[in-house]
């Protein structure tokens, strides 16, 4: 859908007024573009879009990306974690862009506000499409704890960073979880699987997940109403009382229905603020500018990508093509399972 924003857009042109008297062909058309208002979420939307590949609900479905030229890309690899000014020109992107004194993140959206399904980079698969987690043989879906529906946030990553396996953090004593950084975003809007939204970050919180480091980034949207009033994770105590509390909550018990322990936390659960959390980006930044230039232990993690041009997993645009055409093509979703809905109630 947002691969053709642009094209329907500009079939709208011929039917809106031109700011001094009636649209009158194809020279007023450039005048007529420059006088529009500017609009952030239609600029980010049309940088980036997704092809579905399998059937939803089914362990073959695959999310791929493209970017404002039709290539395939790595949502993983080739996104860049500091949002350009403009357009992202290069890959990583040289400068940031700011909001006030604040720097600006692309997050990628995994799993939209109150959904169930645990959908995911596939870190380990080319092109790193989005999919369904799977364990035990079968398709993965967090439950509802009392009083929670689903995951109660916009879940997702950030892209070009990497929580490495092989390197224990001096503040978790814990090694990383070998994906990119988790991002819950809290803004108002439920978004979409695939988005891409630019988001400005307020806290972080340090989930040990099975042994793992596992951060947990607080950030939301800058595009949001509230953004302008939310700078900081104090600002979140504020302005949502009990928030951070029910986060904290959520991530403690979520595997427990699958008879797995509580997860644990470091700081004793504390939230760090908004300059702890950047720095755990830029050095989780770090890392994976060393596992695409060969510089760590990549394991099974696919590194292929289309646009960082340094790296020596760079591959062309009909290779590229090529990996995602020899996936099945787009068909009817299947049913979801009513056990997705049920409630579950813990003596916590």
């Amino acid at each position: 859908m947002r691969a053709g924003l642009g094209r329907a857009w500009r079939g709208l042109l011929p039917l809106l007024p031109a700011r001094s008297g009636s649209y009158a062909g194809a020279g007023r058309r450039r005048r007529l573009v420059r006088q529009l208002p500017p609009c952030s979420w239609l600029s980010t939307m049309a940088q980036f879009g997704t092809e579905p590949r399998g059937r939803p609900h089914s362990p073959e479905y695959r999310l791929y990306f493209k970017n404002a030229e039709g290539k395939y890309i790595s949502p993983f690899h080739d996104i860049p974690l500091f949002a350009g000014s403009k357009e992202d020109k290069e890959v990583p992107a040289k400068r940031s862009k700011t909001n006030g004194s604040e720097v600006v993140f692309n997050m990628v959206v995994e799993v939209p506000r109150w959904s169930n399904a645990k959908m995911e980079i596939a870190t380990k698969e080319l092109l790193n499409p989005i999919k369904q987690d799977i364990k035990r043989g079968k398709l993965r879906y967090v439950a509802n704890i009392f009083p929670h529906k689903g995951y109660i946030w916009n879940y997702g990553a950030l892209p070009q960073t990497w929580e490495d396996p092989h390197h224990k953090d001096k503040d978790t004593g814990c090694c990383g979880d070998n994906d990119p950084i988790d991002v819950c975003e809290i803004g108002t809007k439920v978004h979409s699987l695939g988005e891409i939204i630019q988001v400005k970050v307020l806290g972080v919180m340090a989930l040990i997940d099975e042994g793992e480091t596992d951060w947990k980034i607080i950030a939301i949207s800058v595009d949001d109403p509230e953004a302008q009033k939310i700078h900081d994770i104090d600002d979140v105590k504020k302005h949502k009382p009990g928030y951070l509390e029910a986060t904290a909550e959520w991530f403690r018990f979520y595997k427990v229905p699958d008879d797995k322990p509580e997860n644990q936390f470091a700081f004793n659960g504390e939230f760090k603020d908004k300059d702890f959390a950047v720095e755990i980006i830029k050095s989780t930044h770090e890392y994976w500018k060393a596992l695409l230039h060969k510089k760590a232990d990549r394991g099974a993690i696919k590194c292929m990508n289309v646009l960082v041009h340094d790296s020596p997993f760079c591959c062309s645009e009909e290779d590229a093509r090529l990996i995602v055409q020899s996936t099945p093509p787009p068909a009817r979703g299947d049913s979801v399972s009513a056990e997705v809905d049920v409630w579950h109630f813990l003596n916590k």
